[in-house]
């Protein structure tokens, strides 16, 4: 009996895939750098040829002038092109005025048909090309509007297979839902090799690039810029950013040292414990996670005797950051109690480790690293998880208190401590 062939190919056969042992060895791909420190940092160093990059933010938040910087001074070694289905070219040309990179051979272009850019690729053989943004791109094949699912997902499959086709960088923008996802459908992110959220709020001038995807870099690595007059601008020591404002022997304030991707970086995080007029507590968190707020206030509640229940509680990130790992628990709940004692962290000390449901305190990754961030902005004491006989290889300098339990930072916050 002949084989048959699987259900839904019909009768015509496919050729066979020619395989390549894994052992095998692949050219270097040689990186196009920016200059923009931070920027090359995201990426993982550069940006690769025949790569897609797909960045992401809300209106207004600078997605647009990064990408102008970013063509402009690519464009000093590679033919680069700006492409806008937003915008006119007089728009674009008054923003790169306002920056002052009106000068840069970047080569503009207001179009939104795909079938043109393609062929505009293809011919003029760019090495870069920035595509703002594909919810305005539109393929004349497809009867749907621009930007709805079917759109964003065929243009983007095109215009990347075109990109790979000459090995041209591709950075592409997209829109973001109220939720802060990029519009369009999942799989978008799935067919770009790079992902990057461009962060921020509006009430602060820095802004936060943050990489969530990277086949050629590590995810989770961040860079800070500062919104100028004169665009944006680098931000190589993000701790002395966040730290700038901080007040001395405030209540309810403790030092964070986190890491941000391969960076430690220094938050100060503020707590505020108040009566509550309301029958319901209040419970507000800027910047962490609510749940997570809600699992330290439980532990110091049933865990080390902290009777915080009726009582409204504030928590904020200062600067405006957004923090997402553990490490914050024991700063969380060292703010707390501070609030709550009236007695301030020390000021000299800074602050991380995970909390366990049952009052542990766990250690966490790259303490080291931490530290030695904290001993340069010039903390002289560190709060962090203690662990039996074992202690940093390096600590930095620093004075360690290392509790194992978290009822054991409560004599910290006693009268007459610190």
């Amino acid at each position: 009996m002949k084989d048959q062939p699987p259900q839904g190919l019909g009768r015509a056969r496919g050729k066979v895939i020619e395989l390549a042992p894994l052992s095998g060895a692949s050219e270097i791909v040689k990186r196009r750098k920016t200059g923009i420190e931070e920027f090359d940092r995201v990426t993982g160093g550069g940006l690769v040829p025949g790569s897609a990059l797909l960045i992401g933010g809300d209106p207004g938040i600078g997605k647009s002038t990064l990408l102008l910087q970013v063509t402009a001074l690519l464009s000093k070694g590679a033919r680069c092109a700006y492409i806008s289905g937003e915008e006119s070219l007089d728009q674009v040309r008054m923003r790169a005025l306002r920056l002052g990179l009106n000068a840069a051979p970047v080569e503009l272009a207001s179009a939104t048909n795909v079938r043109d850019i393609i062929e505009t690729i293809d011919k003029k053989n760019f090495d870069a090309v920035v595509i703002d943004s594909i919810q305005t791109m539109y393929l004349d094949n497809l009867d749907s509007a621009p930007g709805t699912v079917a759109q964003v997902r065929a243009t983007a499959a095109e215009l990347i297979r075109a990109a790979k086709r000459r090995g041209a960088c591709l950075l592409i923008v997209g829109h973001v839902t109220k939720e802060g996802q990029i519009a369009g459908p999942r799989v978008l992110e799935h067919m770009v090799d790079t992902v990057l959220y461009f962060e921020g709020d509006r009430g602060h001038t820095f802004r936060i690039l943050r990489a969530v995807k990277n086949r050629f870099g590590p995810t989770d690595e961040i860079g800070v810029f500062e919104m100028a007059e004169a665009g944006l601008v680098e931000v190589p020591n993000p701790s002395e950013l966040f730290l700038s404002q901080r007040q001395q022997e405030i209540s309810g304030s403790a030092v964070f040292a986190g890491m941000e991707g391969t960076r430690p970086v220094l938050v100060e995080i503020q707590a505020l414990v108040a009566p509550s007029p309301l029958g319901t507590p209040r419970r507000a968190v800027i910047g962490w996670d609510q749940a997570r707020l809600s699992m330290v206030l439980a532990v110091l509640e049933a865990r080390c005797g902290v009777t915080i229940g009726p009582n409204d509680v504030y928590l904020n990130v200062a600067g405006g950051l957004r923090i997402a790992e553990p490490a914050a628990d024991l700063a969380v709940a060292a703010a707390l109690v501070s609030s709550l004692s009236g007695v301030p962290v020390p000021q000299d000390m800074v602050v991380f480790g995970e909390v366990g449901l049952s009052g542990e305190v766990r250690n966490v990754g790259q303490v080291e690293n931490r530290l030695k961030e904290a001993y340069k902005l010039g903390f002289r004491r560190a709060l962090i998880p203690g662990l039996p006989g074992k202690k940093p290889a390096n600590a930095g300098g620093l004075t360690l208190v290392q509790p194992r339990q978290l009822k054991d930072i409560l004599p910290l916050f006693a009268e007459g401590e610190g």
